[in-house]
């Protein structure tokens, strides 16, 4: 199935994509996804990105592949659905997406193995890991303020369960800006497996039903600005899709709010 999550005259729905392209919510209305504004599919706990698990992503940066998985957290607050804006800080100078394929939870776990990982997953679902590269330095490691602001973690528009994608060994990402495309490559390439990042993060942490993780990225980022149309593909999973917009003016300190 694929499970989506969205708001429509102000109430949220769960439902689910049928054959004929509609929105089924849980209350048996139908809905054309045109007309919803899209959540997050998910509600995690907590997110957690794996950085440079593609090696020509690596070789793009220069910079050499870790000797272990080199984690992250990404806030929450950066959570947003299908088709709503990135905000593009002001006095950025290279900001970019990353098309990445996000694992998600199924049950509580802890310290499983990697022959046990599948039994955890409930499915996945398009990730944008956008990225401010001015902000990553050995300094600023881990990358919270390159990878941390609000918007910058749209994710979507569905949940694919597993049992409808039960291969994600092989499936092609691409990332399009304006229809042109400018990432290609697969999750076939990827340093660490599934189940071997499921075994690590949860020797560390106790994962909860929801909680997602972001396998990286292949090579082939580049930089976005306001305006840009950044569409996100991954095989089985649709297109995630989202408009770069520029800050807003913030208020002056004594302006009432």
């Amino acid at each position: 199935m694929k499970l989506a999550h969205f708001r429509l005259h102000g109430k949220d729905h769960h439902g689910q994509l049928t054959e004929a392209g509609m929105l089924l919510s849980a209350e048996g209305d139908l809905y054309s996804p045109h007309e919803v504004t899209w959540l997050p599919p998910v509600a995690p706990t907590k997110v957690i990105g794996l950085a440079l698990n593609y090696a020509e992503h690596a070789h793009e940066l220069q910079v050499e592949t870790p000797a272990e998985p080199a984690l992250f957290f990404k806030p929450i607050s950066s959570l947003i659905g299908h088709r709503q804006p990135v905000i593009y800080p002001a006095g950025v100078k290279f900001m970019h997406y990353e098309v990445e394929l996000a694992v998600v939870i199924g049950q509580r776990c802890r310290g499983v193995t990697q022959g046990k990982a599948h039994e955890y997953i409930a499915g996945y679902t398009i990730a944008n890991d956008v990225t401010v590269r001015d902000y990553v330095t050995n300094f600023y490691r881990p990358p919270v303020r390159a990878k941390g602001y609000d918007t910058f973690g749209p994710v979507g528009p569905y949940l694919v369960t597993i049992d409808e994608l039960p291969d994600p060994g092989h499936l092609e990402l691409r990332a399009y800006v304006n229809g042109d495309l400018r990432q290609r490559g697969s999750t076939a390439q990827m340093i660490l497996s599934i189940p071997e990042l499921i075994e690590y993060i949860s020797e560390i942490m106790t994962m909860e039903a929801g909680d997602m993780i972001w396998t990286g990225t292949p090579r082939g980022i580049s930089h976005v600005y306001p305006g840009d149309v950044m569409r996100l593909e991954i095989d089985g999973l649709g297109f995630l899709e989202n408009l770069v917009a520029a800050e807003p003016e913030r208020l002056a300190e004594n302006e009432v709010r």
